[in-house]
């Protein structure tokens, strides 16, 4: 599909209002084609396609987990290309240094003055490959690029390109040579991306592609075209009855036994945009619970930290997630007009 047969995104009715039927229908047909191209080169992760493209339309940055050779940075290349986004991958090593990541003044031997040379974080789309394996210090060069969307160098604070998405690969098995992803850095991803071995079928498929030069994938999108989509993500529509359920969801899980950290206030209002964001690429104008609880391991799952008497016990926190969707009740709007007149 080229650029020009791209399905067109209208912008739809101002910020407040519904969004109309064309508009939606435009949405779900980028889906699609997105979909289709990346298949083309990773096969059997349409879960993981579709995560990574919620958080773009989400406005978040993705963080995906896997075992090495399941195709997580293959993934990303292919992703951005069908964005059509400037790109850049970062080699993550235990002597990378947070210059390496931002950049730093440099000696202009012609003048003779300091030059301000900006680093690889000055893209649409940065892959962090293999994040866990530099130090916490280099780790935090990116807090204030991904929450911000700006870099403070000698003092200067630039803005970065928009759209501006992270996705970082890490390793969850191995130990050795490795640094713990710190709380808030975690916190900062909006979704985790869980990436498993395919099956059988799938691998059969992927031997196949690899017969011959891998395929050219064509542009879906452009950087115009996506913060039209990010602009749509906030009109999707949710009755408060759904927000009373967010709150609920992440209120349980603060007071999980098996549970040291539950999630944040921040983890409220990712799990939200998520929801929007799942409801708008599947062509609707309002969320459902069924989209809070469809989203909800991806958004929630890695800010949580299970107590040490649980990892003993074999247990994780995708467990807990599954728990909380279990017990957590969904009100209907009745219940909830009955319930507050009782207070």
């Amino acid at each position: 599909m080229n650029l020009d047969a791209t399905p067109e995104i209208n912008r739809g009715p101002e910020p407040g209002l519904a969004i109309d039927a064309a508009t939606l229908e435009g949405v779900r047909r980028v889906r699609d084609a997105v979909r289709e191209q990346v298949a083309r080169v990773v096969v059997g992760n349409q879960d993981a396609v579709d995560t990574i493209l919620l958080a773009l339309v989400a406005g978040g940055h993705a963080l995906l987990e896997g075992v090495p050779g399941v195709a997580k940075t293959t993934l990303s290349k292919a992703f951005s290309q069908v964005l059509g986004l400037d790109f850049q991958r970062i080699q993550f090593t235990p002597d990378l240094m947070p210059s390496d990541i931002t950049g730093t003044s440099v000696l202009d031997r012609k003048s003779g003055d300091f030059v301000l040379r900006k680093g690889p974080v000055f893209c649409q789309v940065l892959l962090a490959d293999e994040i866990n394996r530099a130090p916490a210090k280099t780790q935090a060069a990116l807090l204030e690029a991904m929450q911000e969307g700006q870099v403070t160098l000698e003092g200067q604070s630039m803005a970065l390109p928009r759209p501006f998405m992270v996705m970082a690969t890490q390793n969850p098995i191995e130990q050795e040579g490795v640094y713990r992803l710190p709380e808030a850095q975690l916190d900062r991803f909006l979704v985790r991306v869980l990436m498993g071995y395919p099956g059988r079928e799938q691998e059969l498929s992927m031997l196949t592609l690899l017969r011959s030069n891998p395929p050219i994938l064509d542009q879906i999108l452009d950087a115009t075209r996506i913060q039209q989509l990010q602009e749509l993500c906030p009109r999707v529509h949710g009755e408060p009855v759904l927000h009373e359920y967010i709150i609920d969801l992440t209120l349980a899980s603060r007071e999980h036994p098996d549970l040291l950290l539950g999630a944040s206030p921040r983890g409220a209002l990712c799990l939200m945009r998520c929801a929007r964001a799942h409801a708008l690429l599947d062509g609707r104008a309002y969320y459902t619970h069924q989209d809070v609880q469809a989203v909800a391991q991806r958004a929630l799952a890695h800010r949580l930290i299970l107590r040490p008497e649980a990892e003993i016990e074999g247990r994780q926190t995708r467990d807990v997630v599954d728990e909380l969707i279990r017990q957590v009740p969904v009100l209907e709007k009745a219940e909830l007009v009955a319930g507050r007149k009782g207070r």
